[in-house]
């Protein structure tokens, strides 16, 4: 029997070494994470606010519009995902539909936190929160929803900037408790705390590197000595991307040419490569598609 990905997010999260899980908003990314070797994705709730709708992370999307990318990616990298679910979409039934959503899309993990909506980006102010006793029971109501055992649920709290470092730890134990399988608690700031998460449950811990720099910039060896299972780099590609788009449109604008600018772009081989072209070409021989019509450079 064939390997679920819910199955192989668990055992990569039962070795000793960190697992690295970069972000991605779209199915394109999530192609060149997987070109290049990274055994885990990661779905960005903010990028996909920004790639889908081109606003902020504000709770703007809904639940069908998360669960759609987060199938998207999951089918185009065939990695394991670990994707954003914000709040779970409301009370403790909808987090069951949310759960059950993200199973059939592919998923293998989701977070869910514990925000008040319209939730907030993590690493923007205005941020307000439910009743930890409230975000227990959407925990508890989403993982006796789950049809796989093997399917990751992270308990996020937003508490840190909020009630402060203390308060959002007792939060943190409260979903440990209520059984949640990994603990997120988002943006701390000093090492002091990075170094407290870990060693304070029994659940692994996950590393939030948000582009923001509250959280500091850390390799992944030190993350790991810290005591970290997971660490997500949730928009640093979509990052690379505006500057390199916006470069490409400056220098079209101003020169009114492509010209300048091939030699250190993708190709046109190389786009259509990776996105599946010698698959789709495999596939048309198989099948005996007339070589008169099968796609080809």
């Amino acid at each position: 029997m064939a390997t679920t990905m819910t199955k192989r997010l668990r055992d990569l999260l039962a070795r000793p070494k960190l697992l690295m899980a970069p972000g991605a908003a779209d199915a394109l990314t999530a192609r060149l994470i997987a070109n290049h070797g990274f055994e885990a994705i990661y779905m960005t709730g903010a990028g996909t606010s920004a790639v889908r709708l081109g606003m902020p992370d504000v709770g703007l999307l809904t639940m069908s519009e998360m669960v759609d990318n987060a199938q998207r990616i999951a089918e185009a990298s065939q990695l394991p995902l670990i994707a954003d679910a914000d709040t779970g979409y409301g009370g403790p039934v909808n987090v069951q539909r949310t759960v059950r959503a993200y199973e059939r899309a592919g998923a293998a993990a989701i977070h869910i936190e514990d925000q008040q909506w319209p939730k907030r980006c993590g690493h923007l102010a205005g941020k307000s929160l439910i009743p930890a006793a409230e975000m227990a029971s959407k925990l508890r109501a989403g993982l006796d929803a789950r049809h796989d055992e093997d399917f990751v649920l992270i308990a996020r709290t937003d508490a840190l900037a909020v009630e402060g470092f203390e308060r959002a730890m007792e939060r943190c134990h409260a979903y440990e408790e209520a059984g949640a399988d990994m603990i997120f608690l988002e943006a701390p700031s000093t090492m002091e705390h990075l170094a407290a998460i870990p060693r304070a449950f029994k659940k692994p811990a996950l590393y939030n590197m948000a582009s923001s720099g509250k959280t500091p910039f850390l390799a992944a060896d030190e993350i790991q000595n810290l005591g970290f299972k997971l660490v997500i780099y949730p928009n640093f590609a979509l990052l690379s991307a505006i500057t390199a788009i916006s470069k490409t449109l400056a220098e079209l604008k101003t020169k009114g040419s492509v010209a300048g600018i091939v030699k250190d772009i993708a190709s046109f081989q190389d786009f259509f490569n990776l996105v599946g072209m010698k698959e789709v070409q495999e596939a048309e021989a198989k099948y005996a598609v007339d070589e008169k019509t099968r796609v080809a450079y």
